[in-house]
């Protein structure tokens, strides 16, 4: 098939390009490296260094690539930056995002996998862990404009007939991940703790040892995107572990993992502690049984091995 994956240089999109091509698939990305790098695009896909906010220019690559399928990743993601700023995000997560969908009914898409967020939609969920059925509960400008988005798909579907699978990944970590914004504490923690600087484990005041969350290995979710491909036909599913684990559980995993590495154990400091943030959930953790029965996917690396797989991308010979 003929994919575009829109934020495609990024850290989860360029490990769904790799994964779509290493299947065979014929892969265009779309990225225009506000947060994605140019060493991350596979050298296999064809890439347009491009805003979906350019409608015009956007339709030249529609037209001329005819796609079959799109993956769309591309996305403002920070959460405190929505809160600060929820014009920007709006513009480039609804406004951006109607552009690929009247385009992708143009010129006749047969589908889009779009990228949702399960760690933000459900707010502070009285289910837990959470299903799909939950109501969503969007606390921030960010989960707000993914809700949004669900909702113009399911618009799109009954008017045009577009198909489409939304995946609303847990946090998602792995290879390649920016150490910015809260999604990216791992790559957050191993960074400062190869530096010899200090962490900080923010928390609420009655829960000391900081949110807990549900943390997706990388590869896990790029075998997602490849089932979505031919499964999960006008349905909203989850993709995480099912496990919650506290900012300070997941500190302590890094810190053991890293201190195996004899060049920067004595550089390893232990945590700070800091106040919650703006739009922060005090949990989040995902019910993956939807994934199990429709997708037929369930994640294959513990936390554990994914720290590791991790530990080991980002040392490199260090390790």
């Amino acid at each position: 098939m003929k994919i575009l994956v829109t934020g495609g240089a990024g850290f989860i999109g360029s490990n769904v390009v790799d994964a779509y091509l290493s299947e065979g698939h014929r892969v265009t990305v779309i990225d225009d490296l506000s947060s994605g790098k140019w060493e991350n695009i596979n050298r296999k896909a064809k890439f347009y260094l491009l805003d979906i906010r350019d409608r015009a220019t956007l339709e030249r690559v529609f037209e001329k690539e005819k796609f079959d399928i799109v993956n769309h990743h591309a996305a403002q993601i920070s959460v405190p930056m929505s809160v600060a700023n929820p014009q920007l995000d709006a513009d480039i997560n609804v406004t951006g995002f109607l552009n690929i969908l009247e385009l992708s009914v143009k010129y006749r898409v047969k589908k889009i996998i779009f990228i949702s967020s399960g760690g933000a939609l459900y707010g502070e969920a009285e289910e837990y862990p959470t299903s799909e059925s939950y109501p969503p509960k969007p606390l921030s400008p960010y989960a707000i404009t993914k809700y949004v988005s669900e909702n113009y798909l399911y618009f799109y579907n009954k008017q045009y007939g577009l198909d489409y699978t939304v995946l609303r990944y847990a946090n998602v970590y792995g290879p390649r991940q920016i150490p910015h914004g809260e999604a990216g504490v791992v790559s957050i923690f191993m960074t400062r703790l190869k530096e010899g600087k200090d962490c900080t484990i923010y928390a609420f005041s009655d829960e000391p040892e900081g949110m807990k969350r549900d943390y997706v290995y990388v590869e896990d979710v790029a075998k997602a995107n490849i089932l979505a491909l031919n499964k999960g036909s006008l349905e909203a599913i989850n993709i995480g572990t099912g496990v919650a684990t506290s900012t300070s559980e997941l500190f302590n995993i890094v810190y053991e993992t890293l201190s195996k590495s004899t060049k920067i154990a004595k550089n390893l400091k232990k945590p700070k502690s800091g106040p919650e943030r703006p739009g922060d959930l005090r949990r989040s953790c995902l019910n993956i049984a939807k994934a199990k029965k429709v997708l037929g996917w369930k994640p294959e690396n513990s936390l554990k091995k994914g720290i590791e797989k991790t530990v080991k991308w980002f040392l490199g010979e260090d390790y």
